[in-house]
């Protein structure tokens, strides 16, 4: 979890300049759509396009990280993630320069979310293996692999179709750690000026990592202990996502999908439906087509609403999914692009500036983010090619 320090408030004037700017932009950005759909119309399409997104697409997701959260508990209670780590631990130091117990940390954050890798961090134990420029890449590496089980589950359950760029997607999100945990230690290093351990390392047990516990009960109630637990995960991971897919994709949404087709004119009109929108960022990312056809291989425009999403919520960008792909938007190429940017980014600037301070490293939070931007912008150049050279 995000350190409480994170979430600690601060006195400032009731009124004050920031009131202002606020109202400014916020009632900007309701004049606008209001003024091409209509006042009344905009607050049906609102209302209606959540609560699509509530019963269509937050519940699906709620019913994906239950079955990936029992699952995931599974492997940990039965050590299959245990055998995971000694199997690929060796791969850590040439790949990440990190030290083998680090792959702990990608594992964790794969089968649950960023933040999971704070409380892997903040373990003497655990923190004894890593120098203490190493330390703050731990952020850069946890986010790199949330939420990447249901991210990948959610993408491959869209059709059969979908399943090898899926895969493809992850191996394009473990080029993107690989950059942004690389980079960060190179400006970490730059930080600190100093390779010494952070704790004297003289009580460090070198067998922590040989044994796992497991609960004390027969087989039988340990699987189903095992399953109802990471289940109860899952519904507690689908509620905390409500607000973002709810918020945030609604209004990602009405900035990217035009008004509908007259079935009989064929003209556009809004009918204050659910989904309907002001197309402002296809009429941006039309200006972008020549970066981001090369580069990701985006046919349509509308397809940068995916990336923009996932800076603030992979949960809401995953929501845009089945809407893309029913619009002929996104296929296979496109579907490897947002699963390997959809993993590496993950949220990071929402979470990004909570994970530094639990870290206590606050003031790298910055140079966090920065070699984060180019992982997540290199996972999906690399899905794209991948998926070229391997279609």
């Amino acid at each position: 979890m995000i350190s409480d320090k994170h979430l600690e408030k601060r006195k400032v004037k009731a009124v004050n300049l920031e009131t202002f700017a606020f109202l400014l932009v916020f009632i900007g950005i309701f004049a606008y759509i209001s003024q091409k759909m209509g006042l009344g119309i905009m607050f049906k399409v609102i209302m209606y396009t959540a609560h699509d997104l509530l019963l269509n697409t937050v519940l699906f997701i709620m019913a994906i990280a239950v079955l990936a959260g029992a699952l995931a508990n599974l492997l940990s209670e039965f050590g299959v993630i245990s055998l995971i780590n000694y199997m690929f631990a060796f791969l850590m130091k040439p790949l990440y320069n990190l030290p083998g117990a680090a792959i702990i940390g990608a594992i964790t954050t794969y089968l649950s979310d960023n933040p999971a890798i704070i409380s892997l961090a903040n373990d003497k134990t655990f923190k004894r293996y890593f120098k203490n420029y190493e330390l703050p890449a731990l952020c850069n590496l946890g986010t790199s692999f949330g939420m990447g089980l249901i991210v990948t589950t959610f993408m491959m359950s869209q059709g059969k179709e979908f399943v090898k760029a899926a895969i493809i997607g992850n191996v394009g999100a473990i080029i993107g750690s690989i950059i942004s945990v690389r980079l960060m230690i190179y400006l970490t290093k730059e930080h600190f000026k100093d390779v010494s351990n952070i704790d004297d390392t003289s009580d460090y047990d070198p067998e922590v990592f040989k044994y796992r516990e497991i609960k004390n009960d027969n087989l039988f109630q340990r699987v189903l202990d095992a399953i109802l637990e990471g289940g109860k995960t899952g519904v507690e991971m689908g509620l905390a996502i409500i607000p973002g897919v709810l918020f945030i994709c609604t209004f990602v949404m009405i900035l990217t999908f035009g008004p509908s087709i007259d079935p009989e004119s064929g003209i556009q009109v809004y009918k204050g439906v659910a989904y309907e929108g002001v197309g402002l960022l296809p009429e941006i990312g039309k200006k972008f087509m020549f970066i981001l056809n090369p580069l990701f291989g985006f046919t349509s425009s509308e397809a940068i609403a995916f990336p923009i999403t996932s800076l603030g919520a992979v949960g809401a960008a995953i929501s845009l999914v089945p809407r893309f792909i029913n619009e002929g938007i996104a296929g296979p190429s496109e579907i490897a692009v947002f699963t390997a940017m959809g993993m590496c980014w993950s949220g990071y600037l929402s979470t990004h500036v909570g994970m530094m301070d639990a870290l206590k490293c606050r003031k790298l939070t910055n140079s966090a983010i920065l070699a984060h931007t180019f992982g997540g912008l290199f996972a999906g150049i690399s899905a794209h090619y991948i998926y070229l050279l391997l279609k």
